[in-house]
């Protein structure tokens, strides 16, 4: 994720355009939120050649983040820059995840599973 002149993410970021949290209960990384991973996101974020450093094939690797620093803020997900990239949210397509021209033409995250992520994080991230 390129987030490196942003300093705070909710400012280079339209928060309208995030969809609300799911309101399921008790999500997880491994009951819930791995499989979205598998589908969009460790092709380009596991092993030694993950992009930014930022490995989403573990729940640990999920939570220490990129080289630039956390992606994720458990208990709040409007501020977490994970969000913000795959709900398209921030003004700068650059930083949107999956990136738009990307070679394995993986389609954006569906908003439904944007709130499943939301509401992962909002609860903890566990």
């Amino acid at each position: 994720m390129a987030f490196s002149l942003v300093t705070r993410a909710e400012d280079a970021a339209d928060l309208s355009k995030l969809p609300p949290p799911a309101d399921k209960q008790g999500v997880t990384y491994e009951k819930d939120v791995k499989a979205i991973f598998d589908k969009s996101c460790v092709k380009c974020h596991s092993g030694e050649k993950a992009k930014a450093k930022l490995h989403l094939d573990t729940l640990e690797g999920a939570l220490k983040g990129a080289k630039k620093g956390k992606v994720i803020e458990p208990g709040d997900s409007a501020k977490s820059k994970m969000i913000l990239a795959t709900a398209q949210a921030y003004k700068d397509d650059e930083d949107w995840m999956p990136p738009v021209d990307n070679k394995a033409k993986i389609p954006p995250l569906t908003k439904d599973q944007v709130s499943l992520l939301r509401a992962w994080i909002d609860q903890g991230a566990k």
